[in-house]
């Protein structure tokens, strides 16, 4: 008998790291739920967002193909409304063509914030900094009597460097909101197998807790940040006017040990509303129809400094931005914790696997089913800001302000000493930048394929060859790819 079509949950938190989670070890948060599922998966210990900016990582993730090939590198960006014609369905459009129902509930990030992206149906929450927004949170707020607040109209925002307390009660916050959208949904479930994305708005800045959850997390022994290095101070000017100009309305000029705490304790509260949330979600999975499996993934779109390098936020390439949580739970991944190097951007092959779904995308393999298996030696991040290249031991990255970095994660994982241009280091260094400058040119590549056009040179026939010929665009040059050693490219492409 065949087996039927799993469901396939998708949680993901916006901007969480993994080392404030109970599973990773951090004893100073509590998430027991979380916690429960990570026993029952496959953890993946070294999960990477390739693309460590909000918009920029949902766009690779939804596609499986990297920055340099969507085109979207910063948060001004989003992919082109005709990339299903161009050869690049999400994962959402490539399910519904499978038969699955695609719910989405939450922060997506989608532009326009209401487009479907393949998803069948939607509850939008783009909350946080997008205060307006006319989507479903605010539409319920506003049915009890409340609105979205921005940062600096909370108490204690400018003091607590946006670590903020919310006028909202807790069973009005954002991401129980999203909870029990998710949890009505798993109640009342399509007979089709379904994708749920549960895209949670937390624990992204403003840090910003109710004081009910303030409370419990006033005495926490938060570890302390990292300190400036040389190296980051160059990204601090930046940085700081950035934050004073812009959506945060926050200064950074200064920033005290204390506000740094303040900021980690108040992220903490923020991860616990959603750990609950996570629960419930868990409860109402327990309670559906056992007749199909249903597979949870976890993991989040980037990390934060959290006052790390004197830094909130994300976008550089050092680890508190970059590292993610990524866990699977379903019977064809064996519990464990895995060394592998994946990225968020596996993800898109991942489910379509789930689902027996055919599709290709230039930067994305299915997760490892075990934690002896590893299906990548290295991967290729882009931003706005520069380039890197990650390899199991060495991280090269390259800023367009001139700085270029190369850290040895085994000796110096919070990465403390740059060790770029070190004579001992020539042979590792000269293969790290040949591998760099090889991606950053098949990126480039693969990024305008929807401007080719059918090969006519050697084909007598082809009607280009006669005057008035009108080539087709965009061209679907992605139907037409078989793997490659680094992953997916375009037949006949040299790697």
């Amino acid at each position: 008998m065949t087996a039927l079509p799993p469901n396939i949950i998708f949680v993901m938190p916006d901007q969480l790291r993994p080392d404030f989670l109970g599973y990773t070890g951090a004893s100073f948060v509590q998430t027991p739920h979380l916690d429960r599922l990570a026993e029952q998966s496959l953890v993946f210990e070294r999960a990477v967002s390739p693309s460590p900016i909000c918009i920029p990582a949902r766009a690779s993730l939804l596609t499986g193909h990297n920055a340099l090939s969507t085109g979207v590198l910063t948060n001004n960006y989003w992919l082109r409304p005709d990339h299903d014609s161009c050869g690049m369905p999400t994962f959402a459009t490539r399910l519904q063509q499978q038969g699955y129902h695609t719910e989405a509930i939450g922060k997506m990030h989608f532009i326009p914030w209401d487009r479907s992206e393949g998803f069948t149906h939607r509850w939008i929450a783009e909350d946080k900094r997008h205060l307006h927004i006319q989507d479903d949170y605010a539409a319920y707020l506003a049915s009890h009597g409340l609105r979205k607040l921005a940062g600096p109209e909370e108490p204690e925002y400018q003091e607590g460097r946006m670590a903020s307390i919310s006028p909202i009660p807790l069973e009005h916050q954002v991401d129980v909101w999203i909870g029990d959208r998710a949890v009505e949904f798993l109640q009342q479930p399509p007979e089709q197998p379904f994708f749920l994305w549960v895209a949670f708005a937390g624990p992204h800045d403003p840090y910003n807790p109710p004081q009910e959850v303030v409370d419990t997390i006033q005495d926490r022994d938060v570890p302390g940040a990292l300190p400036l290095t040389e190296d980051v101070a160059r990204f601090r000017p930046g940085f700081v006017q950035s934050h004073l100009t812009g959506s945060a309305q926050a200064d950074f000029r200064e920033f005290p040990e204390a506000a740094k705490a303040r900021i980690r304790r108040h992220y903490v509260g923020l991860i616990e509303i959603i750990d609950q949330q996570i629960g419930r979600l868990l409860d109402a999975v327990a309670s559906l129809p056992d007749d199909r499996e249903t597979v949870i993934v976890f993991a989040s779109d980037h990390g934060d400094f959290l006052g790390d390098f004197d830094l909130v936020g994300k976008a550089l390439f050092y680890e508190p931005s970059l590292r993610i949580p990524l866990l699977i739970c379903g019977s064809a991944y064996t519990p464990g914790r895995s060394p592998a190097l994946v990225s968020l951007t596996d993800l898109f092959a991942t489910f379509l696997e789930l689902a027996g779904a055919s599709g290709s995308a230039q930067d994305s393999v299915p997760l490892p089913h075990n934690a002896d298996a590893a299906s990548r030696t290295h991967l290729l991040g882009a931003t706005g800001v520069g380039l890197m290249l990650l390899q199991e031991q060495w991280k090269l990255s390259r800023y367009k302000n001139g700085l270029v970095t190369l850290h040895d994660l085994n000796t110096d994982p919070h990465e403390q000493h740059n060790r770029y241009g070190d004579p001992a280091l020539r042979d590792p260094q000269q293969d790290l930048e040949a591998a760099l400058f090889r991606h950053l040119m098949q990126g480039l590549a693969e990024g305008h394929q929807e401007k080719s056009y059918p090969y006519m040179t050697l084909t007598p026939d082809h009607p280009g060859h006669q005057r008035h010929w009108s080539r087709p665009y965009p061209t679907d040059t992605w139907s037409r790819t078989q793997p490659g050693v680094d992953g997916w490219h375009q037949a006949g492409m040299p790697l």
